[in-house]
C-alpha cells in the first residue's frame, strides 16, 4: 500500500519494499512470500534463523534468544525526529516574523526573500522524496526554508487580513491532526486501498483545478477562475482540509506499518519528513480559508 504522500510514495513503509513483511504466509517448498528481498523476514520453519547462538541455547538445554532488533525504528525515535523537524521549523517562522516585517516599506523585499524560501524549500523536498535514502540536513534544511516562507506570509495574513489568523491556523491544525489520531487509534478510519485510491484521485483533482486557477490568475488577472476567492474559495478550503486530514491518515498507516515491520531507524526521518509536509498542507488551507471568511466580511 503506498501513500498519496511523495515521502512515502517514493521510499515509504509499502507493500514492496525491501523491508515491508507483508503476506509472508508459506508457499510451497517452505518460502515465504514477501522474504525475498526482506532482510527483516524470518525464514520459515526456523525462527531462530537470524541468530547465530539459537542452535547452541537449544543444544544446552537453555530457551532461545530473541533475535536482536536494534537499529529498528521506535515510536520513540519518529516522536524525537517529528519534533526536531517541525520545532525547526517553528524557530526559523518565528524569526521570519520577528526580523522580516510587513509593514508597506518592507513589505515587497520580505515577501521576495520568503518566496525563494518557499522555492528553494519546495527543491529540496521533492529532491528527498526521490533519494532512496532520507537525509537528515536536507529535510532540516527544507524545514528551515520553510519556516521562512510561512513566517512571512502568516505575518502578513495575520497583521494585514485577519488579526490573530495565525494562531487560529495553528490551533485548527493542531485540532485535525489530534482528531485523525483519535479516529484512527480507534478503528474509525481504516486505510485500505479503496481509501487509498479515493485519496489519491481526490488528490490530483485537486491539484490539477488550483493548478489551472493559478494559470489563469498569472495569464488573465483577478482571481482567476475564482476556486480561492468568494464562496468557491470556502468550499475548495474545506475541501483542502479534509484532504490534509486524508494524507495524514496515510501517513498514521504508514508509520505504524514501519514500526510493525521493522523499517531501520534512519526511515523514522522520512516519517518525519512526511508528517511535516501534511501539517503544512493543512496549516496552508486554514491560512487561506481563514483569509477568505475575512475577505468577505
Amino acid at each position: 500500500m503506498r501513500s498519496s504522500n511523495p515521502v512515502f510514495s517514493r521510499r515509504g513503509f509499502s507493500r514492496d519494499n525491501g523491508y515491508a513483511g507483508f503476506n509472508t504466509a508459506p508457499q510451497a517448498g517452505g518460502a515465504a512470500v514477501g522474504t525475498q528481498g526482506n532482510p527483516y523476514a524470518q525464514p520459515a520453519g526456523n525462527p531462530y534463523a537470524q541468530n547465530p547462538y539459537a542452535q547452541t541455547d537449544l543444544q544446552h538445554g537453555a530457551p532461545p534468544q530473541a533475535p536482536a532488533t536494534t537499529g529498528r525504528m521506535t515510536m520513540d525515535d519518529v516522536i524525537l525526529r517529528t519534533g526536531t523537524t517541525l520545532g525547526t521549523l517553528i524557530v526559523t517562522a518565528a524569526l521570519a516574523w520577528a526580523l522580516l516585517p510587513v509593514d508597506d516599506a518592507n513589505i515587497s523585499r520580505s515577501y521576495g526573500i520568503a518566496i525563494v524560501a518557499g522555492l528553494v524549500g519546495m527543491v529540496l523536498a521533492l529532491v528527498q522524496s526521490f533519494k532512496r535514502k532520507a537525509s537528515p540536513a536536507l529535510i532540516l534544511s527544507y524545514a528551515a526554508l520553510e519556516g521562512v516562507f510561512l513566517g512571512v506570509v502568516s505575518s502578513v495574513v495575520d497583521n494585514r487580513i485577519a488579526s490573530g489568523a495565525a494562531m487560529q491556523a495553528v490551533i485548527g491544525t493542531m485540532a485535525v491532526f489530534a482528531a485523525v489520531l483519535v479516529a484512527y487509534k480507534a478503528g474509525w478510519i481504516r486505510v485500505n486501498r479503496r481509501f487509498v485510491g479515493f485519496v489519491m484521485a481526490a488528490a490530483l483533482g485537486f491539484i490539477l483545478l488550483m493548478a489551472v486557477n493559478l494559470l489563469f490568475a498569472v495569464f488573465g488577472g483577478g482571481d482567476g477562475l475564482g476556486f480561492r476567492s468568494g464562496p468557491l474559495g470556502i468550499v475548495f478550503g474545506i475541501v483542502g482540509i479534509l484532504l490534509g486530514a486524508c494524507f495524514l491518515a496515510l501517513d498514521f498507516k504508514q508509520v505504524e506499518d514501519g514500526l510493525a515491520y521493522g523499517a531501520p531507524r534512519e526511515e523514522a526521518w522520512l516519517a518525519a519528513f512526511g508528517l511535516t509536509l501534511t501539517l503544512v498542507w493543512i496549516y496552508m488551507e486554514f491560512l487561506r480559508l481563514i483569509s477568505i471568511l475575512n475577505s468577505s466580511d
